[in-house]
């Protein structure tokens, strides 16, 4: 019988969720990672502003990346959540803080989180050799 060709890489630092996924799956040099939102180390969501939450939500997504070996310049597609519309320009800043050219591709979707989160993210990145 083979091994699974895919692997769910994990850590003591890797935020919890009490939801029914993985943190990230890993097939080959295609690391997935699933929506990461304003969480804490147990998986409590952390109400802050919405610079807060899309800090805490990015550091997250980082902390996934490195379990799998990768960081936030492997990244080549994000998904983005943004609860309030009139949080974009804001958002857009922050983004363009945290993945410089060149930037990976990505969609955001407003008005589509419950109100006790402001932003999430979830991302496609590639695994260094």
């Amino acid at each position: 019988m083979s091994a699974s060709p895919v692997e769910y890489p994990r850590n003591p630092d890797t935020p919890v969720s009490h939801l029914p996924f993985s943190p990230c799956a890993v097939v080959g040099n295609l690391v997935f990672v699933s929506g990461q939102a304003s969480v804490d180390a147990q998986g409590k969501i952390v109400s802050d502003s919405f610079e807060g939450e899309f800090r805490r939500s990015v550091e997250n997504l980082r902390a996934v990346l490195q379990t799998a070996g990768c960081d936030l310049k492997d990244v080549v597609q994000t998904r983005n959540y943004v609860r309030d519309d009139g949080d974009l320009a804001e958002y857009n800043t922050l983004y363009a803080e945290y993945f410089p050219e060149p930037r990976p591709t990505r969609t955001t979707i407003t008005n589509c989180l419950p109100s006790t989160i402001r932003y999430e993210i979830e991302c496609i990145a590639v695994r260094p050799n």
